[in-house]
């Protein structure tokens, strides 16, 4: 965890009063905080949450070995815990977000911060942001599923949205370093545990919502509604939303926030296209903003999922104080995230991708893409996760089908899971004929897939993007999906 170097310190009795719990023990000093309690520093209080195994109480004594003062956790996990001032609440969970947010002084509202929501586009979107606000010149933070920055420096990315305690800790080393502009993911796992409580956002974005997440949701009604969730006046000043998407149409209408529609096609929309000219290095385009606000420029991006996350970008970037003329200028410059749509070129003559798509909607989005690239084949890779909502996996199996020439199934981390299992459901329904075919080991599969191509064609190897392992019965072995189609380009020339 990122911590500020500015040394904030608070009574313990003064966050007990915060969250409404009383405390018997006086004199005691928290200089910071964390749920981690291997991460604990000296004169930290420790976070103990419920989890879905086993109680963050249990770790009561490394906390305290470690240097934990004081511990706020629920009634359960105060019964384990000993020879620590306890603060106890109902719901750890929901108080730490507010608690962080106090004890660092409320750094997201130092800053302009954007967030981002939605099933696709969010990770694209940040980035771009965060680039448009690094090429104006302005000092940026980006937190997401790839990588956390602030300003020129990476910090690896735990998981898409932090823990509310490593956020606002984050976001108040953000503020020592004088980062102007903020753009962050925000996951609907993130919106449903509260690790968001205590976040504001100038700007909060809707990109779309289709199935993903239905293990942890269990509907697509419930996943709209914990979305939603941050829609509020509680987490945002206003809010941007995709009205194309028929979720971000009817979250427009719900919202109380004031809402910027944006639209490809301009119907009832502030921010939309006046014209799109697809071209071998991106896009032309012209966007028309409100009061009659007109960016013309080149954007080198393919796709229409990308039109949707660069006329976000652009909208958010244009409310936080970016000049309409600067924007234009900055479009060529410009760069999708990583393992999103990544090219992979090692002197072949077919082009090469790998894509994070994982969800049935990105998967059929990206092929489109891919289709309108190329004049040739479409040979796509593509594996399901395990122990995830396995009710997408026809459907992806049904995209990859579709959308491609030739079709390989495949594995992608398929965890505790028996992979040819999870490669019976995907393929159902689908009449597997040469070449199309089903290869579990993901490296063979990718071997095959460039084996197939001829000049001209489009290999596309889908779902892990820029992920670096495969994960097979708890043990994670180093996966690099671009090292690997580079190394099989490379093996048959």
């Amino acid at each position: 965890m990122t911590r500020p170097l500015y040394s904030y310190v608070k009574p313990l009795e003064a966050i007990a009063a915060l969250v409404g719990a009383t405390c018997d023990t006086v004199g005691v000093e928290i200089s910071g905080m964390t749920n981690i309690s291997s991460e604990i520093h000296e004169g930290d209080l420790f976070l103990a949450f419920p989890g879905a195994k086993t109680h963050g109480a249990n770790y009561w004594e490394q906390a305290k070995s470690l240097g934990a003062r004081a511990v706020l956790t629920d009634s359960k996990g105060a019964q384990l815990i000993q020879d620590l001032p306890v603060i106890i609440v109902e719901n750890p969970r929901r108080v730490a977000g507010i608690v962080s947010s106090w004890f660092y002084a409320e750094p997201m509202r130092d800053m302009y911060c954007a967030g981002i929501t939605g099933t696709n586009g969010k990770t694209t979107t940040t980035t771009l942001l965060y680039q448009i606000w690094s090429l104006a010149g302005r000092e940026a933070g980006l937190v997401g599923t790839v990588e956390t920055r602030i300003g020129r420096d990476v910090i690896s990315s735990k998981r898409t949205t932090p823990e509310s305690s490593d956020l606002q800790s984050l976001s108040a080393s953000m503020r020592e370093r004088h980062v102007r502009n903020f753009a962050m993911e925000v996951s609907s796992h993130a919106i449903s545990l509260d690790r968001v409580r205590g976040s504001h956002f100038n700007a909060i974005g809707f990109s779309n919502l289709t199935q993903d997440h239905l293990d942890f949701h269990g509907s697509m009604e419930d996943y709209f509604l914990a979305k939603s969730r941050v829609f509020t006046t509680e987490f945002a000043d206003r809010a941007f939303i995709n009205i194309d998407d028929s979720y971000g149409a009817r979250l427009a209408e719900s919202t109380e926030l004031p809402v910027i529609r944006l639209s490809r096609s301009g119907a009832n929309s502030d921010w939309s296209y006046v014209s799109v000219v697809p071209h071998i290095k991106g896009q032309d385009i012209c966007v028309r903003g409100p009061g009659g606000v007109l960016l013309e420029g080149t954007l080198a991006l393919h796709g229409e999922f990308n039109l949707d996350n660069a006329l976000m970008a652009i909208a958010i970037a244009y409310d936080s104080g970016i000049d309409i003329l600067d924007l234009a200028a900055l479009l060529p410059a410009l760069q999708g995230a990583e393992g999103r749509l990544e090219a992979v070129n090692v002197g072949q003559n077919f082009a090469a991708f790998v894509d994070y798509a994982h969800s049935p909607d990105a998967v059929t989005r990206v092929l489109n893409t891919c289709r309108e690239m190329t004049q040739g084949k479409v040979i796509a890779v593509l594996g399901c996760g395990g122990d995830r909502d396995n009710s997408k996996r026809p459907l992806m199996g049904a995209a990859l089908a579709e959308g491609s020439d030739i079709a390989i199934f495949t594995s992608d981390n398929p965890r505790s899971e028996d992979p040819q299992e999870i490669l019976r459901q995907m393929s159902a329904g689908v009449v597997i004929a040469s070449p199309t075919c089903i290869i579990s080991e993901r490296a063979e599969a990718i071997r095959r897939a460039v084996s197939l191509a001829s000049a001209g064609d489009l290999v596309i190897v889908l779902g892990k993007g820029h992920e670096l392992g495969q994960d097979i019965k708890g043990v994670v072995t180093p996966f690099d999906d671009r090292l690997v189609l580079a190394s099989a380009i490379e093996g048959r020339q």
